[in-house]
């Protein structure tokens, strides 16, 4: 029998040099749901990623993953216990191909330091390989698996990242800023096929500026701002609500946009 949630943080809590950047976050991510975490610049995004992914350790609090704790578990044992994410920033190997990249993610299910090294020395099998490549086509990347990822444009890079995350085979996916540097239509190939990912039972987690995205993708939308949770409810409401106005645009500002609303 699975566990109701796939993923749940429970007061979990991190502090750097006196200063609280994560506060008591609380919440739980159900098997196959699409679930966005959003807030202002410097509301603890991409840190609170961190923390579950195992980058930092936490202060205080609980992380678990199919009903097990993984707070004190290493980075890489997380991957292997099913909870993969990509990061803001690309982090491709420029000297290897796509599809080489792409195998990279694969480690997780290889074991192993040598595991590893196994797309730079090519004892990787040929059914890996293959199925790499047949990642890469059914994500809609219509390119060479074999040329080098440095001259590819900025929007491709990052949907191959996605790729990669995706070979350990996660039964959750943190995605941080996927549809950034996309464009119009790149962007809505790559919610299409999230969303079909999920309908195949995996559980999606979003930090992205891109509301419009947020929209198109995710049922959920948790709200930080000052690493606290301020929101934590259906997208479709989430810009409605007065906490997360004045979050964005001040308190004045959002009282105005109220009066605005009520007075049309």
């Amino acid at each position: 029998m699975k566990p109701e949630s796939a993923l749940s943080v429970h007061n979990v809590s991190k502090t750097f040099g006196g200063l609280a950047v994560i506060r008591d976050v609380s919440f739980a991510l159900r098997p196959g749901t699409r679930t966005a975490l959003i807030g202002p610049n410097g509301a603890g995004k991409t840190t609170l990623f961190n923390l579950m992914s195992g980058v930092y350790g936490v202060d205080s609090g609980q992380i678990c993953l199919n009903g097990k704790r993984i707070e004190m578990l290493p980075a890489r044992r997380r991957i292997s216990e099913g909870l993969s994410r990509s990061f803001q920033n690309i982090r491709l190997m420029q000297h290897l191909s796509v599809v080489e990249n792409v195998m990279l993610g694969q480690h997780a299910r290889q074991g192993g330091l040598r595991s590893l090294l196994l797309p730079v020395t090519g004892l990787f099998s040929s059914t890996a390989r293959r199925e790499a490549i047949a990642a890469l086509e059914d994500a809609g990347l219509d390119i060479d698996p074999n040329g080098s990822v440095s001259g590819l444009p900025y929007g491709i890079r990052k949907r191959i990242e996605v790729v990669r995350a995706l070979m350990s085979r996660p039964d959750v996916l943190m995605l941080d800023e996927p549809a950034a540097g996309l464009n119009p239509k790149e962007t809505a190939e790559l919610s299409e096929f999230l969303k079909q990912r999920a309908r195949d039972g995996l559980t999606l987690l979003i930090v992205e500026h891109d509301m419009g995205f947020v929209r198109n993708l995710c049922e959920r939308t948790v709200v930080l701002n000052f690493g606290h949770v301020i929101y934590d409810g259906n997208t479709a409401s989430v810009q409605d609500d007065t906490a997360v106005r004045e979050a964005y645009l001040g308190t004045k500002a959002a009282s105005a946009g109220q009066e605005a609303g009520r007075a049309a």
